[in-house]
């Protein structure tokens, strides 16, 4: 009994130091956001590598997601329910679900992985020493950007994803069914609602939040002294608590919007 309660002790200041030093990494975070020139350029070009180079993984991902719903779709449906609405699934399901969550998923391992391993290795090299000797903010010039630029970038990827989901899911219903393309698309604005859509970008951009804050904290985190397996530990803990984070996130989102 004495070894469980010591172990749940240090297991609770664990959790409580960790969240605290969370917390105070977020607090500088909002506290530089007002210095836009600092960062402006940096954020253009984090857009781009997280933005345009994680486009095809994303798109390719969607893609096979949209075929598999309506596959499965008009399996279930067979003999019980009019073919058409297999348009309504796929897109619901796709805007609602599929697009935000896989995508942020597969972006946390290889997004959120890059990013904690970029900064977790600036930090065992002594690089974000030597940035705070030169007056170097590694808030403003390393974590800001990333942050902005997964926020913003997550809901375009989406917006693409959206449409390559949809347009996978009419073919193979159109291809392997009884199902016209009009008749899909009447099936698509049978139960659409335009909040959806909104609510799949809304989610989409909390999801960004949730793994950029995530990666930069544990590559801060990184002991200077760690070496290749500190960076390593990072990562993985980054893709861990990103994926948890994004399904815990995906519910609370749902309760509260939906």
């Amino acid at each position: 009994m004495t070894r469980f309660l010591s172990f749940l002790g240090t297991r609770m200041i664990w959790a409580m130091t960790h969240l605290g030093a969370f917390g105070q990494m977020v607090y500088e975070i909002i506290r530089m956001l007002p210095r836009i020139r600092s960062y402006w350029s940096l954020m253009i070009g984090q857009m781009i590598e997280i933005g345009i180079r994680s486009l095809p993984i994303v798109l390719i991902i969607s893609f096979f997601a949209g075929m598999v719903t309506s596959v499965q779709t008009g399996y279930q449906f067979q003999a019980y329910v009019p073919l058409y609405l297999v348009g309504s699934v796929v897109c619901e399901s796709v805007i609602l679900e599929l697009a935000p969550v896989l995508g942020a998923l597969v972006l946390s391992g290889r997004v959120g992985a890059t990013i904690a391993a970029e900064i977790g290795t600036m930090r065992v090299t002594e690089q974000l020493d030597a940035m705070e000797v030169m007056a170097l903010d590694p808030i403003i010039h390393l974590a800001i950007p990333r942050i902005l630029a997964g926020m913003v970038m997550l809901p375009i990827l989406v917006v693409f994803s959206d449409l390559i989901g949809i347009l996978s899911g009419m073919f193979v219903a159109v291809t392997t069914m009884d199902v016209t393309t009009v008749e899909f698309v009447k099936g698509m604005r049978e139960l659409f609602r335009t909040k959806d859509a909104y609510f799949g970008l809304v989610k989409a951009t909390c999801f960004g939040l949730v793994i950029t804050l995530v990666a930069c904290y544990q590559g801060f985190k990184v002991p200077i002294g760690s070496g290749a397996e500190g960076v390593g530990a990072a990562t993985t803990n980054t893709v861990v608590v990103s994926c948890l984070s994004i399904l815990v996130m995906d519910y609370l989102l749902a309760r509260t919007l939906l």
